[in-house]
């Protein structure tokens, strides 16, 4: 109890302090920064420097951070590998190896299923609805109670890579039966789901994926969309692209940031933190939305093969993912906690923008030729 009590504490004075920091900051010498410490951090980061969108997430959070106090606290962003192997950077930073990092939470969803909440789930929201349930619905509070007790972290979003695609494939996917037997290469609950569908699921950091294709080691992969998958080559070594990405319709990444490290800033540094993260959040999700079609026209234009999802497979992934949410739900109480409180605000919201943005979007792509 008393632990419980000590997360719920100090996740709640993160989240009322700042309210105060602003009037605190003024006071500091008209905005001098007196007595305000030098920090020079080190951040540890799941992606290669060549994608420079997702790894921009981490790069525009240090430099807004930086210019937000005026350069008394730096964050050096680290490629993949430099600090940590690109999916054990949750573990560093919850060991204390490294103060922070930037990554995906559904990465880690073998600790607690839960944490793919953070990134993003099959059939959930997309961008927008994430970042509503994050900011506004009480996501982000319920995730940030889970990681303090859990990984001794607290995290912010920090990156948003909006709709994803449904992955490179090295033969034409038509039914159910085509999926069985498959090697992939999908991490999160969404490998949980495919796994269900017959297809043998493997989790391989994004510089991995191309050999692996390539080599024939797996027969399909997801990464992100077209913008970062033609950085990575992927349509050289397999045709068929397929969309939805029915798995991340809006992944959120995030900053995280070892509890005890963050406990030790200056009121004014954790505001700045949020801030900084605010904006990386913003950024990506622009930055993809704008660079994602020319990319995909580019691949088009060069022999790639553009397919949808059957019906069929839709459908029975949508019905497998919900089955497999009610059986964590029945025998983990934290992801049915969480699970229960995003199914309602997923209804809500889903409700709402059949009405507003939806309504739109088929009057208006109705017209657009594919």
């Amino acid at each position: 109890m008393k632990r419980k009590q000590f997360v719920r504490a100090a996740i709640a004075s993160t989240v009322s302090g700042a309210a105060l920091v602003s009037c605190r900051a003024r006071k500091r010498s008209s905005g001098s920064g007196a007595g305000l410490p030098t920090i020079n951090w080190q951040m540890a980061t799941s992606w290669p420097i060549s994608l420079d969108t997702i790894f921009g997430g981490a790069t525009t959070f240090a430099d807004r951070l930086a210019a937000i106090t005026d350069g008394r606290f730096k964050i050096t962003p680290r490629p993949a590998g430099e600090l940590a192997p690109p999916l054990e950077v949750l573990n560093v930073v919850s060991q204390g190896a490294v103060p922070c990092g930037h990554t995906a939470a559904y990465y880690y969803v073998g600790k607690t299923p839960a944490a793919a909440f953070g990134t993003s789930v099959p059939f959930g929201l997309n961008g927008q609805q994430q970042n509503a349930w994050l900011y506004e619905g009480g996501g982000l509070k319920l995730l940030q109670v889970l990681y303090a007790r859990k990984f001794g972290i607290i995290q912010f979003p920090a990156g948003n890579t909006g709709g994803q695609m449904g992955g490179w494939f090295r033969k034409e996917i038509s039914t159910l039966n085509d999926l069985k037997g498959l090697k992939m290469r999908i991490p999160g609950l969404g490998g949980q789901v495919m796994a269900k569908l017959g297809v043998t699921v493997q989790t391989l950091p994004g510089s991995e994926i191309f050999q692996a294709l390539q080599t024939g080691a797996i027969d399909a992969a997801e990464w992100v969309g077209p913008y970062d998958d033609e950085k990575l080559g992927l349509n050289r070594v397999a045709e068929y692209y397929y969309y939805p990405g029915w798995w991340e319709p809006g992944p959120t990444l995030e900053v995280q940031i070892n509890l005890k490290e963050w406990q030790k800033l200056p009121p004014v540094y954790q505001a700045a933190v949020q801030t900084a993260a605010f904006e990386a959040n913003m950024t990506m999700l622009a930055r993809y939305d704008a660079r994602n079609n020319q990319a995909l026209q580019r691949l088009i234009k060069n022999g790639v093969k553009l397919r949808s999802y059957s019906p069929e497979i839709l459908a029975a992934a949508e019905k497998a993912s919900f089955e497999l949410y009610d059986d964590f739900a029945a025998k983990d109480a934290d992801f049915k906690q969480i699970f229960d409180e995003w199914k309602q605000f997923r209804d809500r919201i889903y409700a709402w923008n059949n009405i507003n943005s939806a309504s739109f979007d088929r009057f208006s792509y109705a017209k657009l030729k594919s």
